[in-house]
């Protein structure tokens, strides 16, 4: 039994895209548009798109939630998954960005099943709680500042149904949850979050070493 996975060499990454990613138009069209952006690291990979979407078909998801936008590339890859009458809200706190990702749903016939929230991600989820209630979201993925990653989870926790799933983006955040001299708040955050994950008997966890890390999180 091997100890540690493989080494995701240039190579290799490129042979795991050609055999597995199933990338729409749509989705390869925005992801090249963001890409030629000042923060384009801040998307997600395709691969990781399309796992998020396969998992909002495994578990029936009619009703997402996501907490950080930027232009849109994993709200239309959940949408696209969202059976025609599925809903998603998205919140962020940026109009421009976002201003990119309507015109990418709309053009992907989309948006329509997406709600954009734009204002502080917490008043935002007080809000959704007040209006829909607890346990009205199958699913939700949080990609959003970090220092408020706590925050968003205990939220989402409450939101989401029991045996709903909650995906957390870059909880690996480039090795450096990992190297114990790091003291930056980002990361500081991440890593406080990660051991409370692993410890939280309220969930059944994973954690997966795709892109900048990835944690599930089924809600028990």
């Amino acid at each position: 039994m091997t100890k540690s996975f493989l080494a995701m060499t240039d190579a290799l990454h490129g042979y795991l895209l050609d055999h597995s990613l199933r990338e729409p138009p749509a989705l390869a069209a925005l992801r090249e548009e963001t890409a030629a952006l000042p923060r384009s690291r801040m998307q997600i990979a395709p691969e990781q798109g399309q796992l998020m979407a396969l998992l909002v078909k495994l578990i029936g998801a009619r009703a997402c939630l996501e907490v950080g936008t930027f232009t849109g590339y994993s709200a239309l890859a959940v949408a696209l998954a969202l059976p025609a009458d599925g809903r998603l809200v998205t919140l962020d706190i940026d109009p421009d960005t976002t201003r990119v990702a309507r015109r990418h749903w709309a053009g992907a016939g989309v948006d329509g099943k997406i709600e954009l929230r734009l204002g502080p991600a917490t008043e935002s989820l007080e809000a959704l709680l007040a209006e829909d209630g607890p346990g009205s979201f199958d699913a939700a993925f949080i990609d959003a500042d970090k220092p408020n990653y706590d925050a968003y989870y205990e939220a989402a926790l409450e939101l989401v149904r029991p045996g709903g799933l909650i995906m957390i983006d870059n909880v690996l955040w480039s090795g450096r949850v990992a190297d114990a001299s790091n003291r930056d708040p980002d990361t500081e955050a991440l890593r406080a979050l990660n051991t409370k994950l692993r410890d939280d008997a309220r969930i059944d966890l994973v954690m997966l070493p795709m892109a900048d890390g990835l944690s599930l999180a089924r809600k028990r």
